[in-house]
């Protein structure tokens, strides 16, 4: 991948780029990476434990965090015929159960192969347990169970403050074992990043300036006592004059929060399945100049309605535009995915539509897919 290259003054934009296959699909606004170089030599460490910082501390204490946390890591690789991925990975549960992206291991799966390198340099093979593409989780097993390797301690998202310290760890460019340090820049970032055929969401994100790079996806986020705090999953990159964005970090790396993570990587392991629920509605946005033209409201046109699903039970009907979504102007189709995505089964959707001119309001309960 070519460096990053300057912005033009005034150029703001930022590129969403997506590396899959050796194809970059680009469209604007914001970058993510999608691991495709071949693995390297990793160093080993050593174990030791770590104290807790106080969050408001410049940085962590990099040297303890990286020999608690790096034997826990592991670098992926997947396969399946000429293509071919790396990325990172965490071992989170016993019996060789590994934390990453879904977008590390898409290439292999349908027939691939994947294995994961530890941070002493051996390896094993790995099978897939489960994927959610919707949010860029994925679940590995590694055959021999990583018996010999500690599991990641699980901290959690909800305390992080802004300017709290926070270290990366995993395999950027192929470089296993890999540490860098920074601190929460932002939290709550919604981005969606497009992938190969399918959308990633990633909700309530942690957005860090620890240093990411391609290879990174997958790997740990951790606190300055090791503990596991977000899944690496994206970095943003600035275009150049020509609309092409370099690959390296700018500071802008975001993280999937592991409160997130954890119960849909749970999910998988029991079902293969993330199983998030359904609201039986198919709805395409209505564009401002659309809407100005047809005298109709702006929001969100009903395109279908499973028969004897939530939607319908809700009374909507294909041809209504809803209007606002638990109060909120509806603006995007991915109103309606992030709310099935942060939410169960058995939940509410406050929605107001309009039909035939007429504005009414309803509930939508979400059901089990």
């Amino acid at each position: 991948m070519p460096p990053e290259s300057q912005a033009p003054p005034g150029h703001s934009r930022l590129l969403w780029m997506v590396i899959a296959e050796g194809v970059i699909v680009a469209a604007l606004v914001i970058a993510l990476v999608v691991v495709t170089v071949r693995r390297r030599d990793s160093a080993a460490v050593a174990s030791s434990s770590v104290d807790a910082a106080d969050p408001g501390t410049a940085m962590c204490a990099a040297i303890p965090v990286a020999n608690q946390v790096l034997p826990s890591v592991v670098t992926i690789s997947a396969r399946r015929g000429a293509q071919a991925g790396t990325g990172s990975g965490q071992i989170f549960k016993a019996g060789g159960y590994i934390l990453t992206n879904d977008h590390v291991i898409s290439v292999a799966a349908g027939g691939g192969t994947v294995s994961v390198q530890y941070s002493d340099g051996q390896s094993s093979d790995a099978a897939i347990v489960g994927r959610d593409p919707s949010t860029d989780l994925a679940v590995l097993k590694a055959a021999d169970g990583a018996k010999d390797y500690p599991l990641i301690s699980m901290g959690s998202s909800g305390p992080l403050q802004v300017g709290q310290p926070v270290v990366a760890l995993g395999a950027p460019l192929g470089l296993s074992s890999t540490v860098t340090s920074g601190i929460v820049s932002a939290l709550d970032r919604y981005v969606p990043v497009p992938g190969d055929g399918v959308t990633h969401h990633l909700i309530g994100a942690i957005q860090t300036d620890a240093a990411i790079n391609p290879g990174n996806s997958g790997g740990a986020l951790v606190d300055c006592a090791g503990r596991l705090v977000g899944v690496n999953a994206a970095i943003a990159t600035v275009p150049d004059a020509a609309g092409t964005s370099g690959g390296g970090s700018v500071g802008l790396g975001f993280a999937i929060p592991v409160d997130l993570a954890k119960p849909i990587a749970d999910q998988l392991i029991r079902t293969g399945q993330p199983g998030h629920p359904t609201t039986g509605l198919q709805v395409q946005e209505i564009p401002p100049a659309v809407a100005k033209a047809a005298g109709s409201p702006t929001g969100l046109f009903v395109l279908a309605v499973d028969t004897g699903g939530p939607a319908a039970k809700a009374g909507l009907k294909a041809g209504d535009i809803i209007t606002r979504i638990d109060g909120d102007p509806a603006v995007s189709a991915e109103q309606i995915v992030v709310a099935t995505l942060t939410r169960q089964a058995g939940d509410a959707l406050d929605l107001t539509y309009e039909r035939a001119g007429k504005s009414a309001t309803t509930t939508l309960t979400l059901a089990a897919p």
